[in-house]
Protein backbone atom coordinates (compact mmCIF):
# COMPACT_ATOMS: atom_id res chain seq x y z
CA UNK A 1 0.00 0.00 0.00
CA UNK A 2 1.30 3.13 -0.82
CA UNK A 3 2.26 5.63 2.11
CA UNK A 4 2.82 2.73 4.63
CA UNK A 5 5.01 3.36 7.05
CA UNK A 6 8.31 1.74 6.99
CA UNK A 7 9.38 -0.61 9.53
CA UNK A 8 12.87 -0.05 11.13
CA UNK A 9 15.35 -2.28 10.24
CA UNK A 10 16.26 -4.95 12.83
CA UNK A 11 19.98 -4.83 13.48
CA UNK A 12 21.90 -7.74 12.08
CA UNK A 13 23.71 -8.96 14.92
CA UNK A 14 20.19 -9.33 16.71
CA UNK A 15 18.69 -10.83 13.43
CA UNK A 16 21.14 -13.57 13.45
CA UNK A 17 21.33 -14.48 17.05
CA UNK A 18 17.64 -14.55 17.05
CA UNK A 19 17.67 -16.84 13.50
CA UNK A 20 19.59 -19.69 14.75
CA UNK A 21 17.97 -19.84 17.92
CA UNK A 22 14.33 -19.98 15.40
CA UNK A 23 16.36 -22.64 13.28
CA UNK A 24 17.22 -24.66 16.04
CA UNK A 25 13.73 -24.80 17.19
CA UNK A 26 12.53 -25.49 13.88
CA UNK A 27 14.70 -29.09 13.43
CA UNK A 28 13.31 -29.86 17.02
CA UNK A 29 9.93 -29.18 14.74
CA UNK A 30 11.60 -31.52 12.39
CA UNK A 31 12.41 -34.33 14.55
CA UNK A 32 8.60 -34.20 16.60
CA UNK A 33 7.36 -34.65 12.88
CA UNK A 34 9.21 -37.21 11.80
CA UNK A 35 9.17 -38.92 15.01
CA UNK A 36 4.85 -38.46 15.28
CA UNK A 37 4.03 -38.58 11.62
CA UNK A 38 2.61 -35.54 11.73
CA UNK A 39 2.08 -33.76 8.30
CA UNK A 40 2.70 -30.49 7.88
CA UNK A 41 2.06 -27.91 4.89
CA UNK A 42 3.34 -23.99 4.73
CA UNK A 43 2.09 -22.02 2.20
CA UNK A 44 4.08 -19.12 0.78
CA UNK A 45 1.99 -16.20 -1.01
CA UNK A 46 2.22 -12.66 -1.79
CA UNK A 47 3.60 -10.35 -4.29
CA UNK A 48 6.40 -10.74 -6.66
CA UNK A 49 9.93 -9.87 -4.31
CA UNK A 50 7.60 -9.72 -1.35
CA UNK A 51 10.31 -12.20 1.07
CA UNK A 52 8.69 -15.43 0.48
CA UNK A 53 11.98 -17.53 -0.94
CA UNK A 54 13.93 -15.74 1.37
CA UNK A 55 12.16 -17.09 4.14
CA UNK A 56 11.62 -20.34 2.62
CA UNK A 57 15.67 -20.42 2.55
CA UNK A 58 15.81 -19.78 6.06
CA UNK A 59 13.25 -22.11 7.40
CA UNK A 60 14.82 -25.01 5.42
CA UNK A 61 18.76 -24.09 5.71
CA UNK A 62 19.33 -26.29 8.65
CA UNK A 63 16.74 -28.88 7.93
CA UNK A 64 16.85 -32.53 6.12
CA UNK A 65 15.30 -32.98 2.55
CA UNK A 66 14.06 -36.18 3.54
CA UNK A 67 11.78 -34.36 5.75
CA UNK A 68 10.97 -30.92 5.04
CA UNK A 69 10.77 -30.57 0.97
CA UNK A 70 9.84 -27.37 -1.02
CA UNK A 71 7.36 -27.44 -3.65
CA UNK A 72 7.55 -24.91 -6.14
CA UNK A 73 5.31 -26.32 -9.20
CA UNK A 74 6.47 -24.67 -12.71
CA UNK A 75 3.80 -23.39 -15.79
CA UNK A 76 0.89 -26.52 -15.83
CA UNK A 77 1.50 -28.95 -18.76
CA UNK A 78 -1.34 -29.09 -21.50
CA UNK A 79 -2.28 -32.11 -19.47
CA UNK A 80 -2.73 -31.20 -16.24
CA UNK A 81 -5.10 -27.67 -17.53
CA UNK A 82 -7.42 -30.32 -18.25
CA UNK A 83 -7.45 -32.11 -14.72
CA UNK A 84 -9.42 -31.09 -11.96
CA UNK A 85 -7.31 -27.79 -10.70
CA UNK A 86 -6.71 -29.05 -7.48
CA UNK A 87 -4.99 -31.67 -8.73
CA UNK A 88 -1.46 -31.47 -9.47
CA UNK A 89 -0.69 -29.75 -6.19
CA UNK A 90 -2.27 -33.01 -4.32
CA UNK A 91 0.67 -35.28 -5.49
CA UNK A 92 3.00 -32.73 -3.34
CA UNK A 93 1.18 -32.87 0.00
CA UNK A 94 3.07 -34.53 2.51
CA UNK A 95 3.20 -38.14 4.04
CA UNK A 96 3.38 -39.13 7.49
CA UNK A 97 6.63 -37.37 8.83
CA UNK A 98 6.96 -34.89 5.85
CA UNK A 99 6.99 -30.85 5.64
CA UNK A 100 6.23 -29.70 2.57
CA UNK A 101 6.73 -25.80 1.97
CA UNK A 102 4.70 -24.61 -0.65
CA UNK A 103 6.48 -21.41 -2.89
CA UNK A 104 3.77 -20.39 -4.25
CA UNK A 105 0.51 -22.95 -4.32
CA UNK A 106 -3.23 -23.68 -5.51
CA UNK A 107 -3.77 -19.76 -4.86
CA UNK A 108 -1.81 -18.51 -8.17
CA UNK A 109 -5.38 -18.92 -9.41
CA UNK A 110 -6.73 -16.50 -6.55
CA UNK A 111 -3.60 -13.97 -7.96
CA UNK A 112 -1.35 -14.08 -11.07
CA UNK A 113 -4.29 -16.28 -13.14
CA UNK A 114 -6.86 -14.20 -12.43
CA UNK A 115 -5.51 -10.87 -12.57
CA UNK A 116 -3.06 -11.83 -15.94
CA UNK A 117 -6.54 -13.41 -17.77
CA UNK A 118 -4.66 -16.82 -17.59
CA UNK A 119 -7.84 -18.38 -16.36
CA UNK A 120 -11.40 -17.83 -16.88
CA UNK A 121 -13.85 -15.44 -14.94
CA UNK A 122 -15.99 -19.22 -14.24
CA UNK A 123 -12.88 -20.91 -13.28
CA UNK A 124 -12.05 -18.45 -11.06
CA UNK A 125 -15.28 -18.14 -8.90
CA UNK A 126 -15.36 -21.92 -9.25
CA UNK A 127 -11.91 -21.74 -7.15
CA UNK A 128 -12.95 -19.25 -4.41
CA UNK A 129 -15.86 -21.88 -3.24
CA UNK A 130 -14.11 -25.25 -4.01
CA UNK A 131 -11.05 -23.73 -2.50
CA UNK A 132 -11.93 -23.72 1.25
CA UNK A 133 -13.73 -27.11 0.96
CA UNK A 134 -10.48 -28.50 -0.76
CA UNK A 135 -8.45 -27.12 2.57
CA UNK A 136 -10.85 -28.00 5.40
CA UNK A 137 -10.77 -31.32 3.64
CA UNK A 138 -6.95 -31.52 4.47
CA UNK A 139 -7.35 -30.38 7.78
CA UNK A 140 -10.12 -32.88 8.62
CA UNK A 141 -7.82 -35.38 7.49
CA UNK A 142 -5.16 -34.66 9.91
CA UNK A 143 -2.98 -32.71 7.81
CA UNK A 144 -1.34 -29.22 9.75
CA UNK A 145 -1.97 -26.31 7.49
CA UNK A 146 -0.41 -22.55 7.77
CA UNK A 147 -0.68 -19.86 5.02
CA UNK A 148 1.23 -16.88 5.19
CA UNK A 149 0.82 -13.93 2.90
CA UNK A 150 3.85 -11.72 2.33
CA UNK A 151 2.89 -8.37 2.61
CA UNK A 152 4.80 -5.70 0.86
CA UNK A 153 4.60 -1.80 -0.09
CA UNK A 154 4.57 -0.59 -3.68
CA UNK A 155 7.80 1.62 -2.67
CA UNK A 156 9.67 -1.74 -1.27
CA UNK A 157 8.71 -3.85 -4.33
CA UNK A 158 10.32 -1.24 -6.73
CA UNK A 159 13.53 -0.54 -5.12
CA UNK A 160 13.76 -4.81 -4.79
CA UNK A 161 13.50 -5.01 -8.71
CA UNK A 162 16.00 -2.35 -9.36
CA UNK A 163 18.45 -4.09 -7.25
CA UNK A 164 17.66 -7.46 -8.98
CA UNK A 165 17.61 -5.50 -12.08
CA UNK A 166 21.58 -4.73 -11.46
CA UNK A 167 22.64 -7.69 -9.73
CA UNK A 168 24.45 -10.48 -11.54
CA UNK A 169 23.31 -13.63 -9.60
CA UNK A 170 19.91 -12.24 -9.09
CA UNK A 171 18.88 -11.08 -12.33
CA UNK A 172 17.08 -14.24 -12.80
CA UNK A 173 14.65 -13.24 -10.40
CA UNK A 174 13.08 -11.09 -12.51
CA UNK A 175 10.63 -11.68 -15.00
CA UNK A 176 8.21 -9.92 -18.06
CA UNK A 177 5.58 -11.33 -15.49
CA UNK A 178 7.08 -9.38 -12.24
CA UNK A 179 7.38 -6.30 -14.31
CA UNK A 180 3.79 -6.39 -15.15
CA UNK A 181 2.91 -6.42 -11.28
CA UNK A 182 3.85 -3.03 -11.29
CA UNK A 183 1.34 -1.68 -13.50
CA UNK A 184 -1.07 -4.20 -12.42
CA UNK A 185 -0.48 -3.55 -8.56
CA UNK A 186 -4.28 -2.16 -7.93
CA UNK A 187 -5.69 -5.16 -9.57
CA UNK A 188 -3.45 -7.59 -7.81
CA UNK A 189 -4.77 -5.98 -4.64
CA UNK A 190 -8.55 -5.99 -5.29
CA UNK A 191 -8.01 -10.02 -6.03
CA UNK A 192 -6.05 -10.53 -3.20
CA UNK A 193 -8.76 -8.68 -0.60
CA UNK A 194 -11.29 -11.18 -2.76
CA UNK A 195 -9.35 -14.31 -1.88
CA UNK A 196 -9.01 -12.95 1.70
CA UNK A 197 -12.83 -12.94 1.55
CA UNK A 198 -13.37 -16.24 0.79
CA UNK A 199 -10.63 -18.39 1.95
CA UNK A 200 -9.82 -17.00 4.93
CA UNK A 201 -11.39 -19.66 7.13
CA UNK A 202 -11.34 -20.88 10.79
CA UNK A 203 -10.54 -24.38 9.82
CA UNK A 204 -6.89 -22.51 8.09
CA UNK A 205 -6.93 -18.90 8.23
CA UNK A 206 -4.14 -16.59 6.55
CA UNK A 207 -1.56 -15.32 8.66
CA UNK A 208 -0.48 -11.63 7.15
CA UNK A 209 3.37 -10.86 7.44
CA UNK A 210 4.93 -7.79 6.90
CA UNK A 211 7.67 -8.07 4.54
CA UNK A 212 9.09 -4.09 4.20
CA UNK A 213 12.00 -5.50 6.41
CA UNK A 214 12.82 -8.84 5.31
CA UNK A 215 15.03 -9.68 8.40
CA UNK A 216 11.76 -8.87 10.61
CA UNK A 217 9.67 -10.99 8.20
CA UNK A 218 12.12 -13.92 8.31
CA UNK A 219 11.49 -13.55 12.67
CA UNK A 220 8.28 -13.17 12.85
CA UNK A 221 6.99 -15.54 10.45
CA UNK A 222 8.96 -18.60 11.89
CA UNK A 223 8.39 -17.35 15.30
CA UNK A 224 4.42 -17.72 14.74
CA UNK A 225 4.91 -20.85 13.00
CA UNK A 226 6.39 -22.45 16.13
CA UNK A 227 3.85 -21.16 17.85
CA UNK A 228 1.21 -22.72 15.79
CA UNK A 229 2.53 -26.17 16.14
CA UNK A 230 2.23 -27.93 19.29
CA UNK A 231 5.44 -30.34 19.05
CA UNK A 232 8.13 -30.79 21.84
CA UNK A 233 11.48 -31.54 21.69
CA UNK A 234 12.56 -35.57 21.08
CA UNK A 235 15.02 -36.89 22.59
CA UNK A 236 17.38 -38.47 20.09
CA UNK A 237 18.95 -41.63 20.39
CA UNK A 238 22.79 -42.30 22.09
CA UNK A 239 25.09 -42.16 19.63
CA UNK A 240 28.71 -43.22 20.28
CA UNK A 241 31.50 -42.95 17.21
CA UNK A 242 33.15 -46.45 17.53
CA UNK A 243 36.83 -46.93 17.75
CA UNK A 244 38.82 -47.11 14.73
CA UNK A 245 40.00 -50.41 13.57
CA UNK A 246 43.35 -51.04 13.09
CA UNK A 247 45.14 -50.76 9.89
CA UNK A 248 45.23 -54.10 7.49
CA UNK A 249 47.52 -52.84 4.73
CA UNK A 250 45.67 -50.69 2.46
CA UNK A 251 47.48 -48.30 0.18
CA UNK A 252 46.15 -45.78 -1.45
CA UNK A 253 46.48 -45.44 -5.33
CA UNK A 254 48.90 -43.12 -6.60
CA UNK A 255 47.40 -39.86 -6.77
CA UNK A 256 48.43 -39.29 -10.55
CA UNK A 257 46.12 -42.35 -11.32
CA UNK A 258 43.24 -39.72 -10.30
CA UNK A 259 41.78 -36.92 -11.94
CA UNK A 260 41.63 -34.01 -9.31
CA UNK A 261 39.82 -30.07 -9.21
CA UNK A 262 42.76 -27.80 -10.27
CA UNK A 263 43.31 -25.97 -6.52
CA UNK A 264 41.56 -22.62 -7.83
CA UNK A 265 41.72 -21.18 -4.22
CA UNK A 266 45.39 -21.52 -4.24
CA UNK A 267 45.26 -18.57 -6.65
CA UNK A 268 43.16 -16.22 -4.82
Amino acid sequence: MAGKKAAATLPRKVYERELLRLQTELVKLQEWVRSTGARLVVVFEGRDAAGKGSTIKRVTEHLSPRVARIAALPTPTERERTQWYFQRYIEHLPAAGEIVLFDRSWYNRAGVEHVMGFCTKEEHQRFLRQCPIFERMLVEDGILLRKYWFSVSDAVQQERFHRRLADPVRRWKLSRMDLESITRWEAYSRAKDQMLVHTDISEAPWYVVESDDKRRARLNMIAHLLGSVPYHEVQPPVLELPPRPPATGYERPPRDLQTYVPDHAANL
